[in-house]
């Protein structure tokens, strides 16, 4: 019976712990993801209690001198006396989310019970609130009661009470069958950190002397509840204050659970039993203790990354498998610039080989001119790029192939109905004919493949990020009426706009002293110049003009301006924007080619649009957004 007894309070001792490193798991949750929702902020509140609580609890089950073991039960007592408070707080949370936010009434009295609890907390270092330490059954501490700790009981049942009855007043205040469930399952949770932190111990001293099995089996049974609920109640909390989706707000859970607590709850029972087992071999406690924890580490994160895909299909979105599938491939999938240059990088080399030669390069046509994408031997003739766009308007008919100088231009073309994609360049000293070897014709082939591919998927990513406002709207629609019934009417503003945001910024620069591209431009609506044209007499148009003007400068080295490869976009926004010189004469004084100017506008172009975004997104969160994602996209309202 002795050793049934002691291992049932070492299985207590670690579930305590357990619990203590969950709520402390749960809590850095509520602070990482949504600290800006007033449920969360207040779930996080009662976390913090409930850490306090069974950390004190847990360390001074293991501490063998008593002054130290009374320091620790009263740290445990330093969360218990808030417990109420927390408690009507987040009540008054989730109502006000509900759409019953208090009169007054609720805060007043929230308020009180928190001075009431600082109350408490100043005497808890004398014996007024609690006694002194007594030694119990198996070696279990208590506090001795004093008077005043049925004061303090009474108040926590108060306060409890007065939880509750908000609590069932938020569940019947909520109406879609999803909100329901998910506050069926917060009230169920919630009751989890209030009774499990209770120190039952101090009031059922006597009933542990007498069945001390049954006593300490009823605590792991307690503690085992509290362990689920607790999660429970961070399922329904995370939901709270986010627009994402719900298989995100579970999936992101679900890996925070199994990654923190789960895994250190693991951990620390390995470790006492290793411990313990130790003990009874006689084995040093330095040797298999470490060994232990490591793989127990290892295997847990192994084991996470393995089955993680498993249980995110098949538990939390068993209808979208083909949708889910397809996102969790698509980084695989994808065809980056990096991942082009290097396919390109091979085909090029292979095309030399067949060859024999040293010097190639490969172009590609766009709406806008022709980029040279990768070259390989000697340097290019300057004037390359210019001859290249004018040879890539020009029909070439069933040619494979032609001439410009000392290089042999091929076509690339993902079949002969298909538009003109890119060239191959390759300078040769001798006659090849008319025919490309079969060889080189499959390089081609694949090379063309690969720029159509890209081409295609510029297309599809360019569409997602039209569409990203829209959605993120849609998203926030849906988390505002997921517990407020009127939440669906409560976001009014209009829906966003898909804007190409560097178009927007060519145009309007391209009308910068005066025109209806600056004066009808989408960029208006931006926050920026709203702000902006309070400062400018009320002239929307010399708002944008300053915005852009000090985008530009954004784009500006550090230091006098010069006419070095540093200074180029400067150079080319000062020069054709700014100065609205012609594009010829912009290329003549920075010594290039028109069509290089043009691929270098474009990336100009880029940057001024990155300046706009940047100080959107500092406006943004100037006014404090309630929903700080939006933060990181450009969103034009």
């Amino acid at each position: 019976m002795a050793l049934f007894i002691s291992i049932l309070l070492t299985f207590s001792d670690v579930l305590t712990a357990g619990i203590a490193i969950t709520a402390f798991s749960l809590l850095l949750y509520a602070l990482t993801f949504n600290l800006r929702d007033r449920v969360a902020r207040s779930f996080a509140f009662i976390m913090a209690c409930v850490v306090v609580v069974f950390a004190g609890e847990a360390l001074s089950g293991v501490t063998t001198d008593l002054t130290m073991a009374g320091l620790w039960l009263r740290l445990q007592w330093v969360g218990l006396v808030f417990i109420p408070a927390t408690y009507l707080h987040f009540s008054d949370a989730l109502l006000e989310t509900t759409g019953r936010p208090s009169r007054g009434r609720r805060r007043l009295v929230y308020r009180l019970t928190y001075l009431i609890a600082l109350g408490f907390l100043l005497i808890l270092p004398t014996s007024w609130l609690v006694g002194d330490v007594v030694v119990g059954t198996r070696g279990a501490l208590r506090f001795e009661r004093t008077p005043l700790t049925w004061v303090f009981v009474a108040f926590y049942g108060f306060g409890l009470l007065w939880a509750w009855i908000n609590f069932v007043r938020a569940y019947r205040r909520t109406v879609t069958a999803t909100g329901t469930r998910r506050m069926r399952y917060l009230l169920t949770g919630a009751i989890a950190p209030a009774l499990g932190s209770f120190p039952y111990l101090m009031f059922g001293a006597g009933f542990a002397g007498v069945y001390p099995a049954v006593f300490w089996l009823a605590t792991i049974f307690t503690n085992s509840v509290v362990f689920v609920f607790l999660v429970a109640m961070a399922y329904s909390v995370a939901f709270f204050g986010v627009s994402w989706p719900d298989r995100v707000v579970k999936r992101r859970l679900a890996k925070w659970l199994m990654r923190g607590p789960v895994t250190a709850f693991i951990v620390l029972g390995v470790t006492t039993f290793v411990r313990r087992t130790e003990q009874f071999l006689g084995l040093p406690e330095t040797v298999l203790v470490p060994i232990a924890m490591a793989l127990t580490i290892l295997l847990m994160e192994h084991w996470v990354s393995l089955a993680a895909p498993l249980w995110e299909r098949w538990l939390f979105n068993p209808g979208d498998q083909d949708e889910l599938r397809l996102l969790q491939t698509l980084e695989a999938r994808v065809l980056t610039t990096g991942d082009l240059r290097q396919f390109l990088e091979g085909i090029l080399a292979a095309v030399c080989d067949q060859f024999q030669v040293q010097t190639a390069f490969i172009a590609e046509t766009g709406a806008t001119g022709v980029d040279v994408l990768l070259t390989m031997g000697d340097p290019l003739p300057e004037d390359l790029s210019q001859n290249i766009l004018e040879l890539s308007t020009m029909d070439t008919g069933d040619h494979e192939l032609f001439t410009w100088g000392d290089f042999l231009l091929i076509p690339l073309r993902p079949s002969e109905a298909s538009p003109l994609l890119g060239l191959i360049g390759v300078q040769v000293a001798f006659e090849t004919g008319n025919d490309l070897p079969d060889g080189v014709r499959l390089l081609a082939q694949r090379a063309a493949l690969a720029l159509e591919d890209r081409r295609d998927q510029q297309q599809v990513f360019a569409s997602l990020k039209n569409l990203s406002p829209q959605v993120e709207y849609l998203q926030r629609l849906r988390a505002a009426s997921r517990y407020d019934r009127a939440g669906a009417l409560a976001l009014t503003e209009d829906l966003p706009e898909a804007v190409d945001l560097p178009q927007s910024v060519k145009d309007a620069l391209s009308h910068y002293w005066g025109g209806p591209k600056l004066s009808q431009s989408p960029l208006m609506r931006l926050r920026i110049v709203q702000r902006a044209v309070e400062d400018h007499e009320g002239n929307p148009s010399n708002a944008l003009r300053a915005i852009l003007k000090e985008a530009i400068e954004r784009v500006r080295p550090e230091g006098e301006r010069r006419f070095t490869a540093e200074w180029i976009l400067y150079n080319i926004l000062e020069l054709k924007f700014m100065q609205g010189r012609k594009v010829r004469e912009v290329a003549m004084r920075l010594a290039m080619s028109e069509a290089d100017l043009y691929r270098k506008q474009r990336v100009a172009l880029e940057a001024v649009a990155q300046a706009i975004e940047e100080m959107e997104r500092q406006a943004v969160e100037e006014e404090q957004d309630p929903y700080p994602e939006k933060a990181n996209q450009l969103v034009i309202v």
